[in-house]
C-alpha cells in the first residue's frame, strides 16, 4: 500500500531547474533508493516530500493516518543529510525531547530511548553530553531520534555517512527490519553496494530528472549487459579469444570485461576456444555502481 506518491514536482531556484516534473512512490514494507551524483535534486525532492520546501508545480501526497492527506510529521522519520543535534544536551534527555515533539509521552519516550540506545551500544552515554560523543556516535543518536515515535514513513539521507563497516552493518540490519515492519523508507546514499543489498526498488535522478526507475532486478536487465570475470591460469590471454569480450581488463590470473548487449551467456561460453584453461568463471548483470556511473555520463537512456 502507497503511503507517499510525488506527482510531477518541479523546483526552480533564481531560474535554475533543480527538480524536473519528478514522479514515485514508497509503499509500507519496501525500501526506495533515492539516487543520484552531488547536485543531481535528491535533497531538494527529499525538502519538498517533507513540507520543507513547497514544489513550484506538481504535488505530494500521503497516506499516513488510514486516508490521503496532508502531511503529518507525527507519522514521519527524517534522518536529514545535514545532522542537527544540540551539542551541549545531555543524550537522553535530548531524544525524549525529539520523541516529545511527535507526541510521545515523556516516560514512553524514555523507555524507548534507553531500549534504542543500547541497541546501538549507547546505554552507557545516555546521560553525556552530544558534544562528548564521536561523529559516529552522534549519527546513531540522530537514527534513533528519526525513528523513536515509530514512524509509517522514514526517510533517510545518507545515513550511513561517517560510519565505520560495522556501524553501516547495525544501521543496515535496523533499516531491513523496518522494512519486516511494515514501514515505508525512502533512503537516500552514495554506496552503491549498500544501496543494492538493501533496496527493493530504485529511482535514479540526474540533473534533476529521473533517469532510471524500477526493481535492481528490471533495471540490470535493461542495460542488456552481463559483466564476465574469468580465471585463467595460463598467463596472459588474447582478447580476441575471449568470444567478443569487451573492455578486457587483466590482473595476474583474473581477467575482467562485459558481454555486448544481445548477447546470451551461454552463446558466450559456448564460443571459448577449446582447451581454454578457464579455472572459474562468473557471468551476472551488471552491478549497480556500474549502472550508476553509465547513467549519469549519458550511457543509460531514461527509463
Amino acid at each position: 500500500m502507497n503511503v507517499l506518491e510525488v506527482e510531477g514536482i518541479e523546483k526552480r531556484f533564481d531560474g535554475l531547474v533543480a527538480v524536473n516534473r519528478v514522479a514515485f512512490e514508497a509503499s509500507r514494507g519496501e525500501i526506495l533508493g533515492l539516487l543520484g551524483p552531488n547536485g543531481a535534486g535528491k535533497t531538494t525532492a527529499i525538502r519538498m516530500i517533507m513540507g520543507i520546501i513547497r514544489p513550484d508545480r506538481g504535488t505530494v501526497r500521503y497516506k499516513l493516518n488510514g486516508g490521503w492527506g496532508m502531511l503529518d510529521k507525527r507519522q514521519v522519520g527524517y534522518l536529514p543529510e545535514e545532522r542537527g543535534l544540540y551539542p551541549d544536551a545531555r543524550v537522553l534527555d535530548l531524544l525524549v525531547h525529539f520523541a516529545g515533539l511527535k507526541g510521545v509521552p515523556p516516560r514512553e519516550a524514555r523507555d524507548r530511548a534507553r531500549a534504542d540506545l543500547d541497541t546501538f551500544d549507547l546505554g552507557a552515554w545516555a546521560n553525556r553530553r552530544v558534544e562528548q560523543l564521536s561523529k559516529g556516535m552522534q549519527q546513531k543518536v540522530q537514527f534513533i531520534a528519526a525513528l523513536l515515535h515509530r514512524p509509517a514513513l522514514v526517510v533517510l539521507d545518507e545515513p550511513f555517512s561517517g560510519l565505520d563497516p560495522v556501524n553501516q552493518e547495525v544501521f543496515q540490519n535496523l533499516i531491513r527490519r523496518l522494512r519486516d515492519e511494515n514501514v515505508a523508507v525512502l533512503l537516500s546514499a552514495h554506496q552503491m553496494n549498500l544501496v543494492e543489498e538493501l533496496c527493493d526498488r530504485i529511482f535514479l535522478i540526474h540533473k534533476g530528472q529521473r533517469v532510471l526507475y524500477g526493481t535492481l532486478a528490471e533495471i540490470q536487465r535493461s542495460t542488456g549487459e552481463h559483466v564476465v570475470t574469468l580465471r585463467i591460469s595460463a598467463g596472459p590471454v588474447d582478447p580476441t579469444d575471449l568470444g567478443g569480450l569487451l573492455d578486457v581488463r587483466q590482473v595476474g590470473d583474473r581477467v575482467w570485461g562485459r558481454l555486448p548487449a544481445g548477447v546470451e551467456p551461454a552463446a558466450f561460453v559456448r564460443g571459448l576456444p577449446e582447451g581454454l584453461p578457464v579455472d572459474e568463471f562468473t557471468i551476472r548483470r551488471p552491478p549497480l555502481h556500474d549502472i550508476f556511473v553509465a547513467a549519469v555520463r549519458g550511457g543509460t537512456d531514461a527509463q
